[in-house]
C-alpha cells in the first residue's frame, strides 16, 4: 500500500480513472489516524442546477448500500444543500457515534483541471464557488471540478453539461462502493494476520 498524498487529482478521461479512485479512496480510509465507528458519506449539493447535481446524483447512486456503519446523506430525493447542511452536520454529529465524514461536492477550477476529482484528508468549504458563506465539512473530502471559475459563477454551474457530471459521478459511487468493499478486506487480512 503507498502512502497516499494529502491532496490528489485524478482525471476521469485517463485510462485507469476508476481504479485510481478506488484505490486512492481505501488509502485515504485505512490510513487515517482517526479513530471512528461508522462511515457518512455526506453528498452536498442540489437536484435544481445540473453542475450541482453533483453530489446528489452520487447519493442516489449510493444509497443502496447494504454496510450497517456506512450512512448517506444527501439524494435526488433529499438533497443537502445551502439551506439545510448546518442543521444536517449538527444531526450527523448527534445521531453517529465518531463517524468518518466523507464530504463531496461539485466545485468550480482551472480550465485543464474540468473533469478532474480532487480527493484527499481534510474538509471542504461548499458554496465557496459562489460566494456562500457555509461551515466547513468533512475528514475526507471528494470533489469533482465540473466546470471554470472566475465569470459568473452561478450561470456556469447552471450550464454545466450533465454529460460530464454523470461521468464522474457513476466513478465516483462505483469506486467508493469497490473501496468500502476492499477496505474491509484490507481490515479482515490484518486482523486475520496479527491472529
Amino acid at each position: 500500500m503507498q502512502p497516499v498524498l494529502e491532496h490528489q487529482y485524478i482525471d476521469i478521461n485517463q485510462p485507469f480513472a476508476f481504479r485510481k479512485f478506488s484505490n486512492v479512496f481505501c488509502d485515504l480510509l485505512n490510513q487515517t489516524n482517526k479513530d471512528y465507528d461508522c462511515i457518512v458519506i455526506l453528498c452536498i449539493g442540489t437536484d435544481r442546477c445540473t453542475g450541482d447535481s453533483f453530489g446528489p446524483l452520487i447519493g442516489y447512486k449510493l444509497s443502496g448500500i447494504k454496510y450497517d456503519d456506512v450512512f448517506i446523506y444527501g439524494t435526488l430525493d433529499n438533497p443537502v444543500h445551502a439551506k439545510n447542511l448546518e442543521e444536517t452536520i449538527k444531526t450527523i454529529y448527534l445521531v453517529h457515534v465518531k463517524p468518518m465524514v466523507v464530504a463531496i461536492d461539485a466545485c468550480l477550477g482551472k480550465m485543464d483541471h474540468i473533469g478532474s476529482i480532487s480527493m484527499g484528508r481534510g474538509s471542504i468549504k461548499p458554496g465557496s464557488g459562489v460566494s456562500k458563506d457555509l461551515p466547513e465539512v468533512g475528514d475526507i473530502f471528494i470533489t469533482g471540478i465540473v466546470n471554470f471559475s472566475g465569470f459568473l459563477e452561478f450561470m456556469v454551474l447552471q450550464n454545466t453539461r450533465l454529460s460530464l457530471v454523470m461521468k464522474m459521478a457513476d466513478i465516483i459511487a462505483l469506486g467508493i462502493r469497490y473501496g468500502l468493499w476492499k477496505s474491509r478486506e484490507y481490515k479482515s487480512n490484518r486482523v486475520e494476520s496479527i491472529m
